[in-house]
């Protein structure tokens, strides 16, 4: 099939959505959904994306499209199976927004490191978390973005912990 403009509205989708599904468990709640993605939560400019792919028959309808912002449509699940991403967003699911991210920063710091940020907090006496905080908002001020993303991909904010705990323990 050829890869065709999307005409289904934004708002249509929401409307066909949140009449039968339940909002718990997703990122996202119905008063917000056209202005917050339905995977990360987060706050961006919103891209119709097919549930089933328009390369595997997918439909230009209110029933095959969700809402999600650039970064998560790169990474949905493109399969010929409406439940699975169904699945994939709820998998997601979480509780407050804008937290995303850095939830899966600190997963990727785990995966590399072995052990949960508060794992290190605990294992380096670390009680004063606005002084953290404070050193972590510096070394976001020091990190860049890969080129032709404009955000912090995971490794990034992984390593950005990593920087801020060995900065805590230089000043305490």
């Amino acid at each position: 099939m050829a890869n065709t403009k999307i005409k289904t509205p934004k708002k249509d989708i929401v409307d066909y959505w949140f009449s039968i599904v339940d909002e718990c468990g997703l990122s996202v709640d119905v008063s917000e959904a056209l202005e917050r993605c339905w995977r990360c939560g987060c706050e961006e400019l919103l891209e119709r994306c097919h549930i089933i792919p328009d390369s595997l028959g997918g439909e230009d309808s209110a029933s095959n499209l969700v809402l999600l912002c650039r970064r998560c449509h790169l990474e949905n699940p493109n399969i010929a199976d409406k439940d699975v991403m169904w699945d994939w967003l709820r998998a997601y699911g979480t509780t407050f927004y804008d937290t995303f991210w850095v939830e899966q920063g600190m997963k990727e710091y785990e995966f590399i490191y072995g052990k949960t940020l508060n794992q290190e907090f605990a294992e380096r006496s670390i009680t004063n978390i606005d002084m953290f905080s404070e050193i972590v908002r510096e070394q976001i001020r020091n990190t860049t973005y890969h080129f032709g993303h404009p955000y912090l991909n995971s490794a990034t904010l992984a390593g950005m912990f990593r920087v801020a705990l060995k900065k805590y323990n230089e000043i305490t």
